[in-house]
């Protein structure tokens, strides 16, 4: 009998155990922002009928058989358990409740999922904040998904404000948009050669257990457009070059002496060839093209240094992205990267491949993620969806940058080791760089 009920259970994907082990667990955060008041009486008829049946990981606990292999049994689920409602008091102001979501956040991405059931939690902040008339909070285990999956999955759960009856218009990437940020298939270092510690990394042990705080910004993607077309490089070049200006920015306005400092951005690809999101059923068929669970890599990138003069001139961040990516456009790296992993794997275990991923993330500076999101306006249960974004939790860096296009805008989340980063004042530098490479190419002769 113990031998039937091993082979039922459906194995853990080799992606999915560098996730979720010893040394390494990491949490995905989406945010989904009401347009109205939220009306949850759908709640749990939604979850049971339409999330639950999406993928059978849903509805499984992680469990280590022979040998100390890891597999996905399925368990009854108790919805209860899952399903969140915080309660504040009433009657309080947007400040006040903007507050308490910010607190809640970081509250979540402090706490483990527990073991004994499935990786997942609904958490729906009913209180209006600046941005939304109320918030709901998917709390998901990165290992039973990377962003693509469970993109798709929220897909699923979302219908069209203008024709719920026909699928999302999520935009099809060019072969320069396939690897998401691919700032720089660059050489892959090591994870023992760490960064210098900087305004943006404390270098300090066990940060991946520290209380963090988010916050977000939006950029018209028609501006974005227009800033491409007038330097005549990418959209990705553009993103890219707004994150590393306002980084070194805000690291030069905390440090003089840290516009030098040896950082590194560590960019993570989807290494699938994307066309745009399947459905469900095609990600989870046994042969397909675009399959669900984690199909990523990840690039070290060096962010270029902020010396005397190059602050007013921050169109010199985009074309150095430019080039970087132009001059890399053919590397090997990313499947060299897969093949490491693999290696390491083969030869001494899922948990030594964890401790790498581990060591490289802790030894970078800051790590960065995108996604694309739908076009039209979405709704939930038939309440419109004003914003989306997301972010990771448990990464053992005091900096991540996460992006995700929705409905003609980019929304970016920075998400920072609290008490250590100020998160107003990289937003505003952020913000700044926007302008600032905005202003200069309108002003550029190459428009």
């Amino acid at each position: 009998m113990e031998f039937e009920q091993e082979e039922v259970l459906e194995p853990m994907s080799p992606s999915s155990q560098y996730l979720k082990s010893s040394v390494l667990s990491l949490t995905i955060l989406g945010v989904l922002e009401s347009e109205v008041p939220i009306d949850d009486s759908m709640t749990m008829p939604l979850v049971k009928d339409v999330f639950l049946p999406i993928n059978p990981r849903f509805s499984s606990i992680m469990v280590t058989g022979k040998k100390g292999v890891k597999k996905w049994k399925k368990v009854e689920v108790n919805l209860q358990e899952h399903i969140n409602f915080p309660t504040f008091p009433s009657g309080m102001s947007t400040d006040y409740y903007d507050e308490c979501f910010t607190e809640y956040l970081t509250k979540l991405a402090m706490e483990q999922l527990p073991q004994n059931r499935p990786l997942w939690e609904i958490h729906i902040f009913k209180y209006p904040t600046k941005n939304a008339a109320g918030s709901v909070i998917f709390k998901l285990h990165h290992s039973l998904g990377d962003g693509y999956s469970l993109m798709g999955a929220l897909l699923s759960c979302l219908q069209r404000v203008d024709n719920p009856f026909d699928a999302a218009n999520v935009p099809v990437p060019t072969v320069e948009r396939q690897t998401q940020l691919r700032l720089a298939r660059a050489r892959s270092q090591s994870s023992l050669i760490k960064d210098d510690k900087s305004p943006i990394r404390s270098g300090e042990d066990g940060v991946e257990f520290r209380p963090i705080v988010t916050t977000t910004t939006a950029f018209s993607i028609d501006q974005i457009r227009e800033i491409k077309s007038r330097l005549k490089v990418t959209i990705n070049d553009v993103i890219t070059g707004i994150i590393i200006y306002g980084t070194r920015l805000y690291m030069q306005k905390t440090s003089q002496e840290s516009g030098k400092a040896k950082s590194t951005a560590l960019v993570l690809l989807n290494t699938r060839a994307i066309g745009g999101y399947k459905s469900v059923d095609e990600m989870i068929k046994p042969d397909s093209e675009m399959p669900w669970g984690n199909r990523f890599a990840f690039l070290q990138v060096p962010l270029p240094k902020l010396g005397a003069g190059e602050q007013e001139n921050p169109l010199k961040f985009v074309k150095t992205a430019r080039r970087m990516i132009k001059r890399q456009r053919n590397s090997a790296t990313v499947y060299l990267t897969g093949q490491l992993l693999n290696l390491v794997r083969k030869v001494r275990g899922p948990e030594a491949t964890a401790r790498y991923i581990q060591g490289t993330l802790k030894n970078s500076s800051m790590a960065i993620s995108n996604l694309i999101g739908p076009v039209e306006q979405m709704a939930l249960a038939n309440q419109p969806v004003k914003g989306l974004y997301f972010v990771v939790a448990g990464a053992p860096q005091s900096l991540s940058v996460t992006l995700l296009s929705y409905v003609g805008k980019l929304r970016i989340a920075m998400t920072m080791e609290k008490g250590f980063m100020d998160p107003n004042t990289f937003k505003s530098c952020i913000e700044y760089a926007f302008e600032a490479i905005s202003k200069a190419a309108l002003a550029s002769e190459t428009a």
